[in-house]
């Protein structure tokens, strides 16, 4: 069979290259017929204005998938001898345009790395053309990368539950966000769960920006009983998790607007509230449904004028005494966090709480 020839997307006032523009990146389903990499290309362009408010001059990494989302292929875990298919782009790749520019960030580790800061439509769609169907924005502006102007309240479902619950924790969160004087703005996760960003002003840094977290998840689970913080997976039950985590330095959610690796090419779609409400199925928000919503306009256009203070999310905080939580496994310790040993494998004889309540590894004889 011949080779197909490479088309054109216009991307802005870019014609943007894409090669094998008929390569099978989503497989048909039930409901939705084969997807090919240029659609995913001209998707991206499609969703321009609302994707650029997602990722402009932001550090983004790429969630790759080159050889599409077919059975079998998986993502790159990032362990060595690890040889998935699809992985996750930290730096800029090479052979990159003269027009995509990018970003210095540092990671937890103390190593530095240039990411891709997307400034014009162009570079989404060329990082479409690399098999990209997925952005991971860091919640920074390139002018100021220590401090996030936006908390991120990733509602996860855990075992027994599902969309429907992460609805009703994201509802129940609107009122408290509220009450805080902070305004929430809702999208799917394009999978399960539900995302709620939050603008804030950019005057504190990673640290007391994931405490903001902790202390609205711990608030938000008083509130409501069918919310966690619980960080060990043992501990969560039947209930929606607050994963305050994701507020950590280089920890990222899909953007909006977002293509997902899930069959029938789910986005990560944001809503009105109302319209939250009412949704029962995320996967009917997706590539061939989305751009039409967004001609019709942006329930997001407003989240730039929004920026609050995360101040009464830190008093309650310091209100829970509860203190410090775990950070990620590949994060480094952290001052005043607790052990990260899963509760059901702490052997009590090896472990003691001091005199300020914080629990420790007894030190050998």
């Amino acid at each position: 069979m011949a080779k197909t020839a490479a088309a054109e997307v216009q991307a802005g006032d870019r014609a943007v290259r894409v090669s094998s523009p008929d390569r099978v990146i989503y497989p048909a389903t039930d409901s939705t017929p084969d997807i090919t990499k240029l659609q995913v290309a001209e998707y991206f362009a499609a969703v321009g204005g609302g994707l650029m408010r997602a990722l402009r001059d932001r550090p983004t990494a790429l969630e790759r998938w080159p050889a599409g989302v077919h059975p079998g292929i998986t993502l790159s875990t990032g362990r060595p001898g690890d040889k998935s298919d699809a992985f996750y782009q930290k730096r800029v790749p090479q052979g990159a345009p003269d027009y995509l520019e990018s970003v210095e960030v540092t990671f937890p580790s103390g190593r530095t790395a240039a990411e891709v800061c997307p400034t014009e439509i162009a570079v989404p769609v060329w990082c479409a053309q690399m098999g990209t169907l997925t952005f991971h924005p860091w919640p920074v502006r390139r002018a100021d990368v220590d401090h996030p102007d936006e908390l991120r309240i990733d509602l996860d479902p855990q075992p027994g539950t599902g969309f429907a619950e992460a609805v009703e924790a994201a509802l129940v969160a609107r009122e408290l966000l509220t009450e805080a004087g902070l305004t929430g703005h809702v999208k799917t996760s394009g999978n399960r769960g539900v995302h709620v960003y939050v603008r804030i002003e950019p005057r504190w840094d990673f640290v007391d920006v994931r405490h903001a977290a902790i202390g609205f998840g711990r608030r938000l689970e008083q509130r409501s009983e069918g919310v966690t913080t619980a960080w060990w997976k043992e501990e969560r039950g039947a209930r929606i998790f607050v994963d305050f985590n994701q507020n950590c330095r280089d920890r990222t959610i899909a953007s909006a607007y977002s293509l997902r690796p899930l069959p029938g090419a789910p986005v990560s779609t944001p809503l009105s509230w109302e319209e939250l409400a009412t949704t029962t199925d995320p996967r009917s928000l997706n590539l061939f449904t989305v751009p039409e919503r967004l001609a019709d306009g942006d329930p997001w256009a407003g989240i730039d004028e929004s920026a609050g203070s995360i101040e009464p999310l830190l008093e309650w905080y310091e209100e829970s005494g509860l203190g410090e939580m775990p950070y990620p496994p590949d994060h480094p310790k952290m001052p005043g966090e607790p052990p990260r040993v899963q509760p059901s494998k702490k052997n009590a004889a090896n472990w003691e709480t001091d005199e300020t309540g914080t629990e420790r590894r007894r030190e050998k004889a």
